[in-house]
């Protein structure tokens, strides 16, 4: 038999007793630790959650349940979201300050009373750049920003939750534009929250590339909502996706101020949906107007091509009686006084040869005329002015008049026909 020389306590008197010297051993309480947190989750206004270490393949080295109590958790969560843009969740590494607390049931835990978000706005970021260093290393971190848009962005494929205030807020910006511009738009249904967010998204982008020649561009937008939602964002296989896109995308998931990997990627980061529609509408109206502007720069070019050439043919016109004259002048020049003298010699001869021709027709013209006839003793017998060339014609009683050579014309009455 084993001899005590020590009275035993009971498990509650040692648990009592560990509780006690935790409470006063140095570098329990107050101290500030880092870790991952784990399974973490909210009841009654307190935050309970695993805080675990692990080793670089992911093997944890150290686990201890912790607690946020109620009181301390409102003022701690506001303080962490404001400064880091994400709420506190699960796997986030975490700088906390904590007590050691011992429990007679329910055995060791620690209790935040403080939290350091630098560090894990520092980790986040760490988590972002090593995404942003693999898309890099790989090639495809600049290929959807660099993208041609094109000139008339018109046909928009949307990727949004059905019946979100974003997604109606997007709508209703682009369809009832000031301007009067029409946009054709078809939804693509996916979560933009929780666990489904990133799966949804790529799928909805894979529907859209089997019909990449039906669009000019991608919308993902989300309306306000949990700033820890966007941890979805920041995600290497969606950003892979997006980079890889083949159309331009345009992402709006409504935080002003929080950027995410799909903001380093996408051709165009906006801040809300209604900041995507008004891009877009934007950009339009600017193609509208560069179109206008061709045309007033048309317009302007004929008017004043016209006026031009109404100048020219006024100069023409005028132009054209001093033109004459001086090619008369110059053929003239070209013709010489030779040929003007040989011109006028042939005119001359030719006018010799007509003389002569129409004398000798009037000397045939005389030697016929009736005067020659007479001169050669014969008269003239005349009945009513015509000559009488047979006697048969003449009655007792006719009125003859006879023409001689010299002398008048002598009237005569024809008593008879012998």
């Amino acid at each position: 038999a084993m001899i005590r020389n020590i009275e035993p306590i009971s498990l509650v008197e040692l648990n009592r007793r560990i509780a006690g010297a935790l409470a006063v051993a140095p570098g329990l309480n107050r101290q500030w630790i880092t870790a991952e947190t784990s399974d973490l989750r909210c009841s009654a206004g307190h935050c309970y959650m695993e805080l675990v270490q692990k080793n670089d393949t992911g093997t944890p080295l150290a686990k201890a349940r912790a607690v946020i109590w109620a009181s301390t958790y409102a003022g701690l969560r506001e303080r962490f979201l404001m400064a880091t843009g994400v709420a506190l969740a699960s796997d986030m590494k975490v700088m906390v300050q904590v007590n050691v607390n011992y429990h007679p049931v329910y055995g060791m835990s620690l209790v935040i009373n403080d939290i350091d978000p630098d560090y894990t706005v520092g980790d986040l970021a760490r988590r972002r750049n090593a995404i942003i260093m693999r898309l890099r290393a790989e090639g495809v971190f600049d290929l959807n920003r660099t993208l041609p848009w094109s000139p008339v962005p018109q046909r928009v494929a949307v990727v949004s939750a059905r019946g979100a205030a974003g997604y109606g807020d997007f709508v209703r910006h682009l369809h009832g534009n000031a301007y009067g511009l029409r946009f054709h738009t078809e939804l693509f249904e996916s979560a933009m929250q929780g666990e489904r967010t990133v799966q949804g998204i790529i799928d909805a982008l894979e529907k859209i590339a089997a019909r990449e020649n039906e669009f000019d561009c991608v919308a993902i937008i989300r309306g306000g909502g949990a700033v820890s939602e966007l941890a979805a964002f920041d995600n290497y296989d969606l950003a892979s996706n997006v980079a890889q896109f083949p159309l331009p995308v345009i992402v709006g998931i409504g935080h002003d101020r929080d950027t995410t990997v799909l903001d380093y990627v996408a051709a165009r980061r906006v801040k809300t949906p209604t900041a995507a529609a008004e891009f877009l509408v934007a950009s339009l109206a600017s193609a509208l107007e560069r179109v206008a502007s061709l045309a007033r720069s048309v317009q302007a070019s004929v008017v004043e091509l016209v006026g031009a050439r109404k100048q020219q043919l006024a100069y023409y016109r005028g132009q054209i009686p001093a033109l004459a004259r001086a090619a008369i002048d110059r053929q003239r020049q070209k013709v010489g006084l030779p040929t003007a003298r040989l011109i006028a010699e042939s005119v001359k001869n030719g006018i010799a040869r007509r003389r002569a021709r129409l004398e000798a027709i009037d000397e045939l013209l005389a030697a016929l005329a009736p005067e020659a006839t007479l001169r050669r003793g014969y008269s003239i017998t005349r009945v009513n002015g015509h000559a009488v060339t047979d006697s048969a014609i003449l009655a007792a009683g006719t009125t003859i008049t006879t023409t001689f050579a010299k002398g008048n014309p002598v009237t005569s009455t024809i008593d008879g026909i012998i």
